[in-house]
């Protein structure tokens, strides 16, 4: 008998462990653009030069619907990297991208640059300077 509830435990455990997986493997990021499932390296990373945080009077935090994982922030981060001036370090846990700037972006191109992607939203832009 005690086999039996063991063994049932064990197949309930397995059927939600595959369920995530498929759910995984289906939505957000990874499953799109090719055979990547996410850190592939299939889009280049554009990078920033200049980091240092002095020379950007400017920032907002933009709040990003969408983002599951690191590949997630690093396609955005890439996109608002793109924007002249721009220096984005994005989070996906807390699904928010800080922006700075060198001067200040119109919060319509900082927008545009994430919903363009086709996978995330940008729920607000709070300016912080």
């Amino acid at each position: 008998m005690g086999t039996i509830v063991v063994g049932g435990v064990l197949v309930v455990v397995l059927v939600f462990a595959i369920r995530s997986v498929i759910k995984r493997g289906t939505s957000g990021c990874c499953s799109s653009g090719g055979s990547c499932g996410g850190g592939c390296g299939c889009h280049a990373n554009v990078k920033v030069t200049d980091k240092n945080l002095a020379h950007y009077p400017f920032e907002a935090v933009l709040t990003v619907d969408g983002m599951t994982c690191g590949h997630c922030a690093s396609k955005v981060e890439n996109a608002l990297n793109t924007i002249e001036g721009v220096y984005a370090v994005v989070d996906s846990d807390l699904k928010k991208a800080h922006v700075h700037m060198k001067s200040k972006v119109d919060e319509t191109v900082l927008r545009k640059a994430v919903n363009d992607l086709g996978e995330y939203t940008v729920l607000s832009v709070d300016w912080m300077k």
